[in-house]
């Protein structure tokens, strides 16, 4: 299969985990400054509450969406109790994404592509797939890779450190030291087959410090955003795993240089001294748009919330 679905060029620099049982933070997504939020039916929901959980979303859903924000609903595994049901849901209210926890293989997800399919979901659903054991990290360039085999709707990798802590029994440290390389393993898989990829939680929303370290961590690693628990790491992540000026005037520099009628047909040339190839240029590209749908989205939101 061919790379006919490859991801939109969408901020997803804050994803907000929203327990679905919670109708208060349901009601408080509209003003938040999040590029997305994730609609958990799983870890964060009771098996008592799983109806009324699926039920509130629906009921969410039904509403015209609440910015320009991605939609993400987090179901539970499809061997489970509950995954059946919740795959009904996303195939009535067509979110921006289903994510399967605790992917494993390549079918863990080929089944959920089945079904959306068979179902008549658009395409403009996408598949996300978490990241959370060893078995996953050992197999993400498989389970990446099915985006061009198997299951063409997958968009991205969401990186769960607390399972993954919990099997491997590496503690929780400052400075993620030794989960480093694993990390590093699942962003290359995304990267290879042209995913997004989302760093995992930070636990402690009241350790902004370390909070904010571990977005400049995650943003230099290469994750395009990272998964909240609270609204107040909005903010930092917003600002950590955004570009920045100088990154966006320099990209510009860079475009405007291979616009000139001498750089038609170079591929590589000297701007300011510094030898920037061709492959730059694409990259350039990629900043400057998102850095304009950044900008974008903040002013339909600041209209929307101006007195």
């Amino acid at each position: 299969m061919s790379h006919s679905l490859a991801p939109a060029l969408r901020p997803q620099r804050s994803l907000l985990s929203v327990p679905a049982i919670n109708q208060r933070a349901l009601d408080k997504i509209s003003s938040l400054a999040c590029d997305g939020v994730i609609f958990d039916l799983e870890d964060s929901v009771s098996p008592e509450k799983k109806d009324e959980a699926r039920a509130n979303l629906s009921a969410y859903f039904a509403k015209p969406p609440a910015g320009n924000r991605l939609s993400i609903i987090r179901i539970n595994p499809l061997s489970s109790t509950f995954g059946a049901d919740d795959l009904t849901l996303v195939v009535s209210t067509r979110p921006d994404a289903v994510l399967l926890p605790k992917v494993e293989s390549a079918a863990d997800i080929q089944a959920v592509e089945r079904v959306l399919s068979e179902a008549g979901v658009p395409e403009t659903t996408r598949i996300w797939a978490m990241i959370e054991t060893a078995k996953g990290v050992l197999h993400a360039g498989a389970i990446a890779g099915s985006r061009e085999t198997s299951v063409p709707r997958l968009e991205g990798l969401v990186v769960g450190l607390n399972d993954l802590r919990k099997e491997t029994r590496v503690p929780a440290r400052q400075g993620r030291t030794f989960l480093i390389p694993w990390l590093m393993q699942v962003v290359l898989a995304a990267r290879a087959h042209g995913l997004c990829v989302i760093d995992s939680v930070f636990n402690d929303f009241r350790d902004t410090d370390t909070f904010e370290s571990e977005c400049r961590q995650g943003r230099d690693m290469g994750f395009d955003g990272k998964m909240l628990i609270h609204p107040a790491q909005i903010g930092p992540a917003n600002q950590h795993f955004g570009p920045d000026h100088e990154a966006v005037a320099e990209a510009e520099a860079i475009i405007a240089a291979f616009a000139q009628p001498e750089a038609k047909d170079l591929n590589v040339i000297n701007l300011d001294g510094r030898m920037i190839e061709r492959l730059h240029l694409v990259e350039a590209e990629r900043l400057v748009q998102l850095a304009r749908r950044i900008e974008k989205t903040n002013l339909i939101d600041q209209r929307k919330t101006a007195p």
